[in-house]
């Protein structure tokens, strides 16, 4: 092999040191300030139950609109109250009347809940039974009042307001059955509960159904509604000279014997302090009167 030529530069027996490369520092990223907001002051308040006549019930579709002495009734509208004039059935005016006054304190902001008769229809106890068996009287009786409550329910809903019908009687295909928490939260929705088939029971009446479903309903007052305008010392179309107590006490009415309805229920509504105001509702604007705490009807306290 050939000899290996090794060169170098003239002038210098060393190798040049190397050029050193240049540093080059990565840029510093310094985020852009962050803008800060004024904070709102925010305070805090305790929740309140509502008081009747004061706040409006927030759930309800219907605003109130003036003061009001009771925020949830218990109406017991007797079956012969919807006929009328006429010796049997439904009167189709005067239910369109009994409907639009209730409707009235609805859109007040009142919660209602109704237990209506079948007197018009069928009465279990009368003579109209005959030789019947009781139990089974009082079961007719009981459809009676269904059908009176599917008949307030379409009155009600023809002028707007939502109802529901709740029956102490399994009858899915025509009505729910009668379930506490869900009556309780149709009434602070503002719908109209009406409960049919008295207590589910024969043997009780449609008033103890009232007094049992209005302290079940934790209602303020149960309202009677008659055909006369309150309680009297004796019965005004016997005795002319009759005059109407505005206020009694449950142990008054009882000494004096009155009749503002029968044993089982005035002793449930007196055991459970639920007041009663007897009043007429065949009285143009009596219902919005008692509700707004004037003097109408009888009131009936402990």
């Amino acid at each position: 092999m050939g000899k290996a030529h090794i060169f170098r530069r003239q002038g210098s027996n060393a190798r040049p040191a190397r050029k050193q490369r240049r540093q080059i520092q990565p840029p510093v990223f310094t985020p852009p300030a962050r803008r800060i907001r004024p904070t709102k002051a925010y305070t805090f308040q305790t929740a309140s139950r509502p008081e009747a006549g004061n706040i409006p019930n927030e759930k309800a579709e219907y605003p109130m609109t003036q003061q009001i002495k009771y925020k949830r009734v218990l109406l017991k509208l007797s079956g012969e109250s919807l006929m009328g004039s006429d010796p049997f059935g439904i009167n189709h005016d005067t239910i369109v009347q009994t409907v639009g006054e209730i409707a009235e304190v609805v859109k007040m902001g009142v919660q209602v809940g109704i237990v209506v008769g079948g007197g018009n229809i069928f009465r279990g106890v009368s003579a109209q039974a005959g030789s019947m068996d009781r139990a089974t009287a009082d079961y007719m009786g009981m459809m009676a009042t269904v059908m009176n409550a599917l008949a307030l329910k379409d009155a009600f809903e023809t002028l707007g307001i939502k109802a529901r019908v709740q029956s102490a009687l399994s009858m899915q295909q025509i009505a729910e059955t009668y379930a506490r928490p869900k009556a309780i939260q149709y009434l602070e929705e503002g719908k109209v509960v009406i409960f049919a088939a008295g207590t589910g029971n024969p043997f009780f009446t449609t008033d103890t159904a009232a007094a049992l479903r209005g302290a079940e309903m934790n209602c303020d007052v149960m309202l009677k509604a008659t055909n006369v305008d309150g309680v009297y010392t004796a019965d005004p179309k016997k005795d002319p000279s009759a005059t109407r107590y505005e206020t009694i006490t449950f142990d008054e009415a009882l000494n004096k014997n009155l009749k503002v309805m029968d044993a089982t229920a005035f002793a449930l509504c007196r055991e459970r302090k639920l007041n009663i105001v007897v009043f007429g509702i065949a009285k143009e604007g009596s219902l919005k009167r008692v509700i707004t705490g004037e003097n109408e009807g009888t009131l009936v306290h402990c």
